[in-house]
């Protein structure tokens, strides 16, 4: 029985990296050979940005609070 790259090609992996043939392979040997694989996760140029992104929004962020706060502040004195 001859099984078509294709059809594996469209089929998801469970968590366990297990692909579901479907009932015509039971009681059948398969062989699979893994040609790719690619990543759900951001590589590492992405995180890195990510947390460049994220640092300086906290820096904008601390600023405006300390710029609120000192606003809050002064207009207790008066």
């Amino acid at each position: 029985m001859k099984v078509d790259a294709r059809d594996l090609r469209t089929n998801d992996t469970d968590d366990r990296g297990r692909i579901y043939l479907g009932t015509e392979y039971a009681n059948k040997r398969v062989t699979v050979a893994v040609v790719e694989v690619e990543s759900d996760r951001p590589d590492e140029d992405e995180l890195a940005a990510a947390y460049r992104e994220a640092s300086e929004s906290a820096d904008r962020l601390e600023a405006e609070w300390d710029e609120a706060s000192d606003e809050a502040w002064d207009s207790l004195d008066e």
